[in-house]
């Protein structure tokens, strides 16, 4: 990957030939066409690029599309439709476009944030065909083709997830538009799809390596369909339950003994916060739990759509060992989250008085220390090495829990991603994490068995999985299940701001219901129902008016 990225990425967005803003174009959003030649190496670069740039000149500048290009990434644009409006963390900047919106389960087919990521995964699928009909289907370029395949059924699986449907095109032409596939035959689709280029990929875990980090083996494919399948009895409304196939998939990728759980401490940081720190593409052990990274680098791959704004946006200026100097002071944990970790809100230790004027760092930690409040002493309060969170004295006092949204310090602090090396070594800037974001890891193999187990009536099954991340997180071992929910608090206590709480709520048919409450669902202090059409996203009304194919999700 190294190669292929970092040498070849600038070559990439020039020869590539899509330098111009898809709303400049005179042609339907999923389609932004071009007359691109490019080399293929280097196209392929920009394929893979998508995942963590917004455009052709780093942070912004010549943007893939119109609008805000920091707005505009892949992940940041899939991070907030499956974060924000979830029970894990709030937006504090409720003035922002759409974010009372996301916040409160409320939008509509006009709603920016929708049509941002609507329009990022769709102008990604048009980059992924535009490559396919350029380069030969023959077997020297087999294994790249295989690579890109991966990448369009993931994307189409984010619009089944996010959508429930999507415009499909396969080749690379403006006479045809796209045709609408939904439900089960978009599930269908991707699940033959991820079946035929799987032989063709990489073996599993080939590329946990320096030299290759980053690209798609066979084990991101095994992992996506393990994810599809989970998700099947959702997306088919109940024709399919593929329970038995989400098991398999996950046989094959334990049994690979390709992957290892991160668990082993280093210099102070535990094996799980090893993995959401800047050198997780240089640590053996975060790479073995790795399977499929957006990579990330201070210096080479800057925007602010990746790791940049898991960082800043989880931080205040004054907070100790910010691993940035750009502070967004944005995202903070809703208390629900808070409580997957401590069985009250008054377990959890915050500090309770402001830092004197002038404070320096030393001095704040000192009385973060005194108060029990630091990161390290609420983590052992938890008992769970993923307690990751500061209730410190750093930016100002904070709550556990608010009766309005009206700033930051409205919730505990959330300190997972760090922009810190685990060999103390310097980051390539001071500003710009070099933090390689984990799209798939090893970890949710275990969770996706255990959940599938359950589901198919064996709940004793599923106890074992359970307890191997338990056992990582050094947190108490569970002896039985008792209930979906014991599951789906685990899901977030392991994957909380990884961007996929929404799609795990809406599995366990919490999303929208009264079956679980948390603050500030539907708009209501203490949570309340929202409409069940909430469950998807409406496609953008400008694009179902542009393209007759399409239709809009019922109650938009």
């Amino acid at each position: 990957m190294k190669k292929i990225f970092f040498r070849t990425l600038a070559v990439a967005v020039l020869a590539a030939g899509l330098t111009g803003c898809a709303n400049d174009l005179n042609i339907s959003s999923i389609d932004p066409q071009t007359k691109p030649s490019a080399d293929p190496t280097a196209l392929l670069a920009k394929c893979y690029a998508t995942l963590g740039l917004t455009g052709q000149k780093g942070v912004a500048g010549n943007g893939d599309l119109s609008d805000d290009e920091g707005e505009s990434g892949f992940y940041r644009t899939t991070f907030n439709c499956m974060e924000l409006p979830s029970d894990e963390c709030v937006w504090a900047w409720q003035t922002d476009t759409d974010i009372p919106q996301l916040t409160n389960i409320a939008w509509n087919s006009s709603s920016i944030r929708t049509q941002w990521v609507y329009t990022r995964l769709t102008y990604d699928i048009t980059l992924f065909n535009s490559y396919l009909s350029q380069v030969p289907d023959d077997e020297a370029n087999k294994l790249n083709r295989a690579e890109v395949r991966f990448l369009r059924a993931l994307h189409y699986w984010y619009m089944l997830d996010l959508f429930g449907k999507s415009p499909f095109k396969l080749d690379f032409n403006i006479s045809d538009l796209p045709v609408e596939k939904s439900g089960k035959d978009l599930y269908t689709w991707i699940d033959q799809e991820l079946t035929e280029i799987e032989p063709q990929m990489a073996e599993v875990g080939a590329y946990c390596n320096s030299e290759n980090f980053g690209r798609a083996d066979r084990g991101a494919a095994y992992m996506l369909h393990a994810r599809l399948a989970l998700n099947s009895e959702i997306y088919t409304k109940g024709e399919i339950k593929d329970y038995d196939k989400a098991i398999s998939y996950c046989d094959l990728l334990i049994g690979s003994g390709a992957y290892e759980l991160s668990k082993t401490a280093k210099n102070g940081y535990s094996g799980y916060a090893q993995l959401f720190m800047a050198d997780n593409d240089e640590n053996p052990q975060a790479m073995k739990e790795i399977i499929l990274p957006i990579r990330q680098d201070g210096q080479k791959t800057r925007s602010y759509s990746g790791s940049f704004m898991l960082v800043s946006a989880t931080r205040i200026a004054g907070m100790p060992d910010m691993g940035t100097t750009n502070g967004w002071s944005c995202i903070f944990a809703r208390a629900a989250m808070v409580k997957k970790f401590f069985p009250t809100l008054s377990d959890c230790p915050i500090s309770t008085e402001p830092a004197p004027a002038g404070a320096t760092e030393a001095e704040i930690k000192a009385l973060d220390q005194q108060d029990g409040s630091s990161t390290a002493q609420i983590v052992a309060k938890a008992g769970d090495d993923r307690a990751l969170f500061y209730g410190g004295r750093g930016g100002g006092v904070r709550k556990l829990q608010t009766d309005a949204i009206s700033s930051f310090n409205d919730g505990l602090s959330i300190v997972k991603w760090n922009n810190f090396r685990t060999d103390g070594q310097p980051t390539h800037d001071t500003e710009y994490p070099d933090i390689d974001i984990p799209l798939f890891r090893y970890a949710e193999v275990y969770l996706t068995r255990a959940e599938a187990y359950y589901r198919k009536g064996q709940p004793e099954k599923a106890v074992s999985d359970i307890n191997e991340l338990r056992k990582r997180a050094n947190a108490k071992q569970i002896s039985s299940i008792t209930s979906d929910m014991d599951i789906l608090d685990e899901w977030c206590r392991e994957f909380y701001l990884e961007g996929r709480r929404r799609s795990d709520l809406v599995r366990f048919g919490c999303f929208t219901t009264g079956k679980y409450l948390w603050d500030w669902k539907g708009g209501a202090a203490n949570g309340t129902t929202v409409d069940s059409h909430y469950n998807v996203y409406p496609i953008p009304a400008t694009d179902v008016l542009n393209n007759s194919n399409l239709t809009q999700n019922p109650g938009y």
